[in-house]
């Protein structure tokens, strides 16, 4: 059936991934081959789509998570200078503990700190008592999803915190790492989450301290 009129006709994910790698290779010209960024960004596509609810926006979700894997990729090879600590969380899902601990270190830290999560096994999306109980401190994560571990955003944190993930983070030397033992917020109540929210505020200040990036911290969280 052809396009109803005034419609633009759909065009194929191939296609959308392509120009996307297009993009991706000038903005990395110099630092990262095309043949590489073109397989990071169909490698990202195929990654989410294992575990992505609908297909809608799948293409430009990939190219957002490629962007910031060959970010990873040229700081760990030394081409991107990092100017602040690069924090990467870890948890099963990246529906919970580790999307909660991304968006409060942003909010508490603001640009001192660059921080990364993702998931030994990903979820479909953020788990929605998660998504209340930020909201209800002004933090609002709905534009982020969750990304499976890769080895290049390991390689390029400075420190690695795991939360129930086991040993499914790769070890590299001369990174920091630290296991936070965290209830699962799946299937907990609103209430029940608020005490881990809370209590992986209080374990991000003293991390915030440790990796000297507590000046100026924002107040009233």
């Amino acid at each position: 059936m052809s396009a109803a009129r005034g419609q633009a006709p759909l065009q194929s994910p191939d296609a959308v991934l392509h120009r996307a790698a297009e993009r991706l290779a000038h903005q990395f010209a110099g630092m990262v081959s095309e043949e590489t960024v073109e397989r990071v960004v169909y490698e990202s596509y195929t990654a989410l789509g294992r575990t992505a609810r609908v297909s809608t926006h799948l293409a430009s979700l990939a190219e957002k998570f490629a962007r910031d894997r060959l970010t990873a990729l040229a700081q760990s090879r030394g081409l991107i200078v990092k100017t602040v600590p690069e924090v990467l969380y870890v948890c099963v899902q990246n529906s919970g503990r580790s999307q909660m601990a991304a968006a409060l270190t942003r909010h508490l830290a603001g640009d001192r700190v660059h921080v990364r999560s993702a998931g030994s096994q990903p979820g479909e999306g953020i788990l929605p008592t998660v998504v209340e109980a930020l909201a209800e401190i002004g933090i609002d994560v709905s534009e982020e999803f969750p990304k499976p571990l890769t080895d290049d955003v390991v390689r390029a944190a400075d420190a690695v915190i795991t939360m129930g993930c086991g040993d499914a983070c790769p070890i590299y030397p001369g990174k920091r790492y630290l296991d936070w033992e965290l209830t699962d917020p799946a299937d907990l109540s609103l209430a029940d989450v608020r005490v881990i929210r809370d209590d992986i505020r209080a374990r991000i200040a003293v991390l915030l301290d440790e990796l000297g990036a507590t000046e100026g911290l924002a107040a009233g969280v």
